[in-house]
């Protein structure tokens, strides 16, 4: 590893004074501390924030707030998440072991890098990492790789779950510098690589997530995340989907939809949705509406299942969030 500084904030101002280019934020350290060691991130600055007083798990003012800095494991087993939004805990339940669920904190989480071996491999090309050098898993081992939302700069998927969930809650984040907050929402959050793959999202130099903020819908009771991988044990997603769904005398009233495994980043399947509204709650119904998911999809040599895949998943997890056998 390369030598760097260390530095601890207790405020969330000293984070941001301390903060300088060439900087990072730690946290449960899951992610960055595995890129630190081969070489893919090299901070010269590394400031601990686990002190910072971001954390809490309330319901206030017809929203869902969740401190960035609480651990994903207390928010999987929080009741108010658990009884509001089960596909949440879901989502974070499905994400990794006991032991990572209590290091890695919320924030973190939505800010953890793709696993694409290319990205993280320093004797292979990447633009992420290095823009201009290329994309080797265009032509190369692209299995898991994404069909939406890529270019031919990248085609790396977006790691999170949880995320995935956020953004069919059409959750915000609360982002702060010196400047102040802002809040954006998730799914804006999130850059599609075009030609600057190595710009991931929107956060500012020196910008810390302080909070995410899910609007509560009465209805995302019935919800469910489903994530399809090649072992049960714990893997990223070939395929996931975040699936919530409101339905009266079995009939579509309203839903909400977002797959992961596929895109670039978190994919809100907003095309699904209408075509969904106004059916009768089946599998033919559902069958019928998710065609659309996979519309400008770009299938590679190894991964070309996926649409496929996805669209099957969708209907699953549709059956289960709306108890339809």
């Amino acid at each position: 590893m390369r030598a760097f500084d260390f530095a601890t904030a207790s405020t969330v101002s000293d984070a941001l004074k301390l903060a300088r280019p060439g900087s990072a934020f730690l946290a449960g350290g899951t992610t960055l501390v595995d890129l630190m060691k081969l070489d893919v991130m090299t901070p010269d600055r590394v400031i601990d924030v686990n002190a910072l007083p971001l954390k809490g798990i309330k319901l206030r003012d017809g929203a869902l707030h969740i401190g960035a800095m609480e651990r994903m494991g207390d928010v999987a087993a929080h009741p108010v998440v658990t009884s509001v939004h089960p596909m949440i805990s879901r989502a974070l339940l499905l994400s990794a072991s006991g032991q990572l669920r209590n290091m890695a904190s919320i924030g973190g989480n939505l800010m953890q890098r793709t696993r694409c071996d290319y990205f993280r491999d320093v004797t292979s090309a990447c633009n992420k990492r290095l823009p201009g050098s290329g994309c080797p898993a265009l032509t190369g081992i692209n299995r898991g790789h994404a069909i939406l939302g890529t270019s031919d700069s990248c085609v790396a998927t977006h790691a999170s779950d949880v995320a995935v969930a956020f953004v069919a809650l059409e959750a915000q984040v609360v982002l702060r510098s010196s400047d102040g907050d802002r809040t954006v929402p998730l799914e804006d959050f999130y850059r599609l690589p075009g030609s600057t793959p190595e710009r991931e999202n929107v956060l500012g130099p020196g910008e810390l997530i302080t909070e995410v903020v899910v609007p509560t819908l009465s209805w995302a009771r019935h919800s469910t995340y489903l994530k399809i991988r090649d072992r049960q044990s714990y893997e990223f997603a070939l395929t996931s989907v975040a699936a919530a769904i409101s339905l009266k005398r079995g009939v579509v009233q309203d839903v909400r939809l977002a797959a992961g495994g596929v895109g670039t980043k978190p994919w809100r399947l907003r095309a699904v949705e209408e075509a969904l509204k106004g059916g009768v709650a089946m599998e033919r119904t559902f069958s019928d509406a998710v065609e659309s998911a996979v519309d400008g999809a770009r299938p590679l040599a190894h991964n070309a299942f996926k649409p496929s895949l996805l669209k099957r998943s969708i209907v699953r997890a549709l059956l289960d969030a709306a108890g339809v056998r």
